[in-house]
C-alpha cells in the first residue's frame, strides 16, 4: 500500500469518527446537541396608516442602503428629508408591550433587533439614534414613493434649496 492510500484511509476514518461523536454523545435517545435552541421569528409590525416608502420585499433587500444612503444625504450635503429617515422607520414600526411602553431595542420583540437577530446581523444605528417614536410622524397617511418625492420636493422648494 502506498502512503498516499494509507494517509486517505487514516483520515476517512478519523473523519467518520469525528461525524459519530455527537450521536455515539446522545445515543441513549436524548436530543443532538443545540437541537432545542430556538430561534425567534422576527416581529411584523406596521402602521395602520402608513404605506411603506417601498415595496416590503424591497425594504428586506434594501433597505440598509436606503438608510446610508438618506445619512450621506443629510450629513454630507445637508439634505433632510423624511421618506427613508430612520425615524420614520421608528415611528412606523415601533411596537409596545403589553402594559402600553414602547419595547426597546434590547427586547428581542423590538422589530428592528427581532430581524437582525433572526438574520444574525448586528445593528448600531440605536448608539446614536432613539429606539421608540420621539415625535409623531411627518408622513401621515396613505403614501406611495411618488407622493413622498412630490412632498420632498414641495419641502425643499419652501426651504429656498430645490435646484
Amino acid at each position: 500500500m502506498s502512503q498516499t492510500t494509507v494517509l486517505r484511509r487514516v483520515f476517512g476514518v478519523w473523519l467518520a469518527a469525528l461525524l459519530a461523536l455527537p450521536v455515539a454523545a446522545f445515543g441513549d435517545g436524548d436530543a443532538l446537541p443545540f437541537s432545542k435552541l430556538s430561534i425567534a421569528e422576527p416581529q411584523r409590525h406596521f402602521s395602520p396608516t402608513q404605506a411603506c416608502v417601498e415595496p416590503e420585499e424591497e425594504m428586506r433587500r434594501n433597505h440598509m442602503e436606503y438608510i446610508l444612503h438618506q445619512r450621506d444625504e443629510t450629513m454630507h450635503r445637508g439634505i433632510r428629508t423624511r421618506q427613508y429617515a430612520l425615524e420614520e422607520c421608528i415611528n412606523c414600526h415601533a411596537t409596545k408591550d403589553d402594559s402600553g411602553n414602547y419595547i426597546r431595542v434590547e427586547d428581542s420583540r423590538h422589530f428592528c433587533a427581532s430581524c437582525h437577530t433572526y438574520a444574525s446581523v448586528s445593528i448600531d444605528c440605536f448608539q446614536c439614534h432613539s429606539d421608540v417614536p420621539v415625535r409623531a410622524s411627518a408622513l401621515s397617511g396613505q403614501h406611495s414613493g411618488t407622493d413622498l418625492a412630490r412632498e420632498t420636493l414641495r419641502f425643499l422648494a419652501s426651504e429656498g434649496k430645490s435646484q
